[in-house]
């Protein structure tokens, strides 16, 4: 078994110094070929390669015969050759060139107007095109904790410019949220971070809370009896003042 396991170390390693012919080979032979044991093992010792998931983007829908955006407007566009179309297409895009196509599709459906470039509604619009791009990236590298870090920025100023329409333009913030299709949620009224320290705290003080009640308990019995005497008193007076005659 020692002798299977330094031969196999020496194939992996390859030829020897000075020349010398590795396991396999004949004496004197005419090559450093492995035996078909050892090409086995080369092999199965091989990493296997996981089939990446087909994972949903939301630039699928861009059509792929799309010019980039640099050349859409071009006027001598129209008079140029397939193949050179095909260049300038989204076919042969990059991710960044699909984003800023993306990114205009959804601005313009909420910008008021064609020059309105810097509205709430199109800030709105640019992080979510963000955001999307960012979840697609993490569906793939989940570990990416930069990245991460910059979509919870993302959200949290869209969460922001969002709660700031609901409040001012309330239909302004409606047709933003239907056109770009979020589901806005409201934040909690209060918001408190639950530890084991706030926990204790508050079962302490409920504890406090109710001793002081029992404890207090006869008091407040007693001026509950005293008003209960001072209402009917009240009453009999009442009474009697309304049956002597005038």
């Amino acid at each position: 078994m020692l002798a299977l396991r330094t031969a196999l170390g020496r194939c992996l390693a390859g030829p020897v110094r000075g020349g010398a012919a590795v396991l396999g080979s004949a004496r004197g032979g005419d090559g450093a070929a492995c035996s078909p044991f050892i090409q086995t093992a080369r092999c199965y010792a091989r990493p296997v390669r996981r089939k990446r998931k087909d994972i949903p983007s939301h630039l699928d829908d861009l059509p792929p015969t799309m010019l980039k955006k640099d050349y859409a407007n071009v006027p001598i566009i129209n008079s140029v050759d397939d193949v050179v179309k095909r260049l300038l297409s989204l076919e042969m895009a990059s991710q960044k060139e699909k984003m800023k196509i993306k990114t205009q599709q959804l601005v313009e459906k909420v910008r008021r107007s064609p020059n309105d470039n810097g509205s709430f509604e199109v800030q709105v619009a640019i992080l979510t095109a963000k955001i999307r791009t960012y979840e697609e990236h993490f569906q793939r590298h989940p570990k990416d904790k930069r990245n991460r870090r910059c979509m919870l920025m993302a959200i949290d100023c869209r969460k922001k410019l969002l709660a700031y329409l609901r409040r001012v333009r309330y239909d302004t913030f409606e047709n933003t949220c239907k056109q770009l299709n979020i589901q806005y949620t409201l934040p909690p009224l209060h918001r408190r971070r639950i530890t084991k320290r706030w926990l204790v705290k508050k079962a302490f003080c409920r504890k406090v809370f109710e001793e002081v009640r029992k404890l207090k308990a006869p008091e407040r019995l007693k001026q509950r009896r005293e008003w209960q005497a001072r209402a009917r008193a009240a009453k009999e007076k009442q009474a009697q003042c309304e049956g002597t005659p005038v």
